[in-house]
């Protein structure tokens, strides 16, 4: 019994050993393959961006010269927009239906291009050449390479557990739903890597330009209605004509309310009548009333 027990023991200790001889072994085919692709991955997935702002004696003919440019060099651009910012307007009067605006203005340039990124040193240098003054530049130097070995590995990862997980499942095993999150998965760490080749291939450049104050003149109409009213003397005679009109309407209306104006008058006399009355009345008491305490 007890020689049996120590046969087990070294049968298990010698099992255990192998087992964990192949894990090491595993670990560090794995650590090779990482280290590989490390190496070959390293040195290539470098992001650059760069940032210029600076001022040009013409917008629009700096922003045709830029696309000539870009182009030349490879490039592609993805964004522009010109905007005009108003600093002041003045209207001077020239006549009595005309003016002439006086606008101070400020033109500024917003583009954006992606230009290769061995080209990007080379192009930065010809734009400083272009402007008459630099108000600010910087470029950005992004490494990812770590990310891009990450996205690699986790991929062949996937890759590899989807091929295990098909040759075990069947049409009704749960497996096959983990089987596409894994394939989606998969599909989206590919996805990432192929933008962050996008992105070391061309880099993404922004560029701000503008040049200085623009006066501008031009002949508008006159929008104040005051200075097309008719001269004093005609203005004058218009009012005492529209005067005597509107008093004919007046007179107009009166007599359209000659029913009013007849009880109105009738209302007074009869009003007027009593009050007479009512005082002849008193006057006629007062009298009596005097001669009464003479006697």
């Amino acid at each position: 019994m007890k020689r049996i027990i120590v046969v087990l023991a070294l049968a298990a200790g010698l099992f255990g050993c192998q087992n964990e001889k192949r894990d090491k072994s595993v670990a560090s085919t794995e650590e090779i393959r990482i280290a590989e692709m490390a190496d070959t991955v390293a040195t290539e997935k470098i992001v650059k961006t760069a940032d210029i702002r600076f001022r040009v004696k013409d917008v629009q003919q700096t922003k045709e010269n830029l696309s000539k440019r870009i182009k030349a060099e490879g490039g592609t651009i993805a964004e522009f927009s010109t905007e005009s910012i108003i600093q002041e307007t003045q209207k001077v009067k020239l006549s009595a239906d005309s003016l002439k605006e006086i606008t101070a203005y400020r033109t500024e340039g917003y583009l954006v291009a992606k230009v290769p990124s061995e080209r990007l040193d080379d192009f930065t240098n010809t734009i400083a050449k272009m402007a008459l003054f630099v108000d600010r530049q910087s470029m950005k130097l992004d490494d990812q390479s770590l990310m891009y070995l990450a996205n690699k590995l986790k991929a062949d990862n996937r890759e590899d557990a989807v091929s295990r997980i098909n040759k075990l499942a069947t049409k009704k095993s749960p497996n096959v739903e983990t089987s596409l999150l894994i394939k989606d998965d998969y599909v989206d760490k590919k996805i990432q890597n192929l933008l962050i080749d996008s992105r070391v291939k061309y880099s993404t450049i922004t560029l701000n330009f503008y040049q200085d104050n623009t006066i501008k003149t031009m002949t508008i109409a006159n929008d104040n209605v005051y200075d097309y009213k008719p001269g004093f003397a005609n203005r004058l005679w218009l009012s005492i004509t529209n005067g005597w009109t509107i008093f004919k309407e007046i007179i107009l209306g009166i007599a359209n309310l000659w029913m009013l104006i007849i009880v109105g008058l009738a209302l007074f006399f009869i009003i007027r009548y009593f009050v007479t009355k009512d005082k002849k009345a008193r006057d006629l008491a007062t009298k009596n009333w005097a001669n009464n305490n003479q006697s």
